[in-house]
């Protein structure tokens, strides 16, 4: 709500060198600082001093002041006046302490990042044919989507999945689907990320399965989990269980991966949906710092120790058109999430305090309207998070406000990757724009104010308790955007500037319907090709599971082995946790 911001909050941070720090407990120190009470930060009134802006303000089209979406006001020129104190130390070297600079000293002169491109619609038959044609164009990982019933848990013969399955992604019900995904695909030789969360356990054990299949140990694997279900409830809606339930199968995944799939992320905790849903550049950073707090602490009080699994922690932000301001996001975070490691949780592997991360290029950022326009958006954007030091890389097809990607924009998009990787500069030298007036003065802007935010989330309690909190501070942000792009202060071409009469529509992909019909008949005769009473014998001991303390994924492995599918695991478990239900 607008109000929620006039209100004055006790700030748990402290200064250094005129940047935020956190502190050396558990919790972040205190200090008050007062504030002048307004109405929201969206007023453009600046004749008072509020609290640190991280919204843009709501001033028109004629104001000649420039702001960020965050609300920083950028200067018509910066000079050596605007770098920070003691710049030297806050940067440190490439590769080491506080990786500011790259987590990696070499970066891309040794080896590029990851080309990693989304894919997956329809049926496993449909999706096994884009992964091989990605791959055989040079990609150089796999990134799968699901479709929605199966991110909420639900088999494709549910009746709530009619019209919805193969959708916005592949449906996966069981072993057989999983195995026909990766059919030919040797997964010992290739990464694989796999955006899923609530049922994220369950993908992952069928693709331990399918590997176990071709020979291929567990130990071999490679590739990510998304397995961020706080962000499901902030933004993105694709939850099962309430927290408790959630978190512990988040964990379980945790320890599960530190014994048997070591070299697997365990979690992406991801700021990008947060993007897609309004928030501006310092609320993802803010959002999801925060959520990664949650985490690793829910990680500690589940017995795990912190430098068994914080170097598997994996994040996931959002790439948008302000090429300086989202590079200096990307090396805030960086910043931030080493000394959050190190001085709050006292990590002491240099390998937990690295923020790795991978980027997508803005989804909300694609236009309908002359949708050629996003080919530039999307090179501007990956041009962005490759000189952010991005460990990979996911560039949206052009087509993608209309439909999933055809063949044709995925190739440009990849082909997009390829250019900025190979032709741009971008990966010639480390961190191109350290010492940059402009980019530096963002990048220490951007992590103070990130951490007065986080603060505010420490004060509610952490970010479970502060689901609503995080929730009302997107909205109000996405309402921004709207307003700006309506009144013109924010310009976007061919949208509300350059527009044209006449509406541009590419070839765009279409997903047969017989293909649901197909993907339910199948998962049928799956179901009555098994023995019933060993199914239902493995589902009763995964409610038994879910009722004790033991780590889950185990008896979870069994039952999808024993041929249990997807949605039957996911709803034995919901019979014990129960459902989520959101408040609004």
């Amino acid at each position: 709500s607008m109000s929620a911001r006039a209100s004055s909050c006790a700030r748990s941070c402290r200064r250094s060198a005129g940047v935020w720090t956190p502190a050396r407990t558990d919790s972040f120190q205190v200090r008050r600082v007062p504030v002048i009470l307004v109405a929201g930060n969206l007023l453009g009134d600046m004749a008072t001093t509020p609290e640190r802006q991280t919204i843009a303000p709501l001033v028109g089209p004629d104001d000649p002041r420039r702001f960020t979406d965050s609300g920083i006001e950028v200067k018509p020129l910066y000079d050596e006046t605007d770098l920070p104190e003691g710049l030297g130390e806050r940067l440190g070297e490439p590769g080491e302490y506080p990786y500011t600079r790259g987590v990696h000293r070499d970066m891309y002169r040794k080896q590029l990042w990851t080309m990693r491109q989304y894919a997956g619609y329809a049926s496993a038959k449909e999706s096994n044919e884009r992964y091989h044609y990605l791959l055989e164009n040079g990609s150089t990982g796999l990134s799968m989507a699901f479709d929605l019933p199966t991110q909420l848990g639900l088999d494709s013969d549910d009746p709530r999945c009619l019209g919805e399955v193969g959708r916005t992604g592949v449906a996966i019900d069981t072993i057989d689907d999983m195995r026909t995904a990766f059919d030919q695909i040797p997964l010992d030789q290739v990464s694989t990320s796999m955006t899923i969360n609530a049922p994220a356990s369950v993908l992952l054990l069928l693709y331990e399965l399918v590997g176990e299949e071709q020979g291929v140990s567990a130990e071999a694997l490679r590739g990510t989990t998304q397995n961020d279900i706080l962000k499901e409830y902030i933004a993105r809606g694709n939850f099962i269980y309430p927290p408790q339930g959630a978190i512990r199968l988040t964990t379980d995944l945790f320890a599960y991966c530190n014994e048997r799939v070591p070299k697997w992320n365990t979690i992406s905790i991801s700021g990008y949906h947060f993007r897609e849903k309004g928030c501006s550049a310092i609320q993802e950073v803010a959002f999801t710092l925060a959520n990664g707090i949650a985490y690793v602490q829910a990680a500690l009080d589940a017995g795990l120790e912190i430098d068994r699994f914080g170097p598997r922690l994996a994040f996931f932000f959002n790439g948008h058109n302000n090429v300086f301001q989202e590079v200096a996001k990307f090396r805030a975070a960086r910043r931030m999430w080493a000394e959050i490691m190190r001085e709050r949780f006292g990590a002491q592997d240099k390998r937990s305090w690295k923020l790795r991360f991978h980027t997508q290029t803005g989804g909300v950022t694609l236009t309908a309207q002359q949708p050629e326009n996003n080919i530039v958006r999307v090179a501007l954007q990956g041009f962005a998070a490759v000189c952010g030091g991005t460990q990979s890389l996911h560039t949206n097809g052009f087509d993608e406000a209309l439909a999933l990607p055809t063949e044709r924009a995925a190739r440009i998009a990849l082909r997009t990757q390829q250019v900025i990787g190979y032709e741009s500069g971008a990966a010639d030298t480390v961190d191109p724009f350290a010492g940059s007036y402009f980019v530096e003065a963002l990048t220490d802007e951007i992590e103070a104010r990130a951490g007065e935010l986080i603060a505010k989330v420490d004060e509610l309690g952490g970010s479970v308790q502060a689901i609503d909190f995080m929730k009302n501070e997107i909205e109000e942000s996405a309402f921004g955007y709207h307003e700006r792009y309506r009144t013109e202060q924010d310009i976007v071409v061919g949208v509300n500037k350059f527009v044209q009469d006449s509406p541009e529509v590419p070839d765009i992909l279409r997903v047969d319907p017989e293909s649901e019909r197909e993907q339910v008949q199948r998962l049928k005769a799956f179901k009555a090709d098994r023995d019933a009473e060993l199914v239902q014998r493995r589902l009763e001991e995964v409610r038994a599971s879910a009722r004790g303390t033991d780590n889950l994924l185990p008896v979870l492995r069994q039952a999808l082995k024993g041929r249990c599918s997807m949605g039957e695991v996911c709803s034995a478990m919901r019979d014990v946790f129960g459902d989520y239900k959101p408040t609004f």
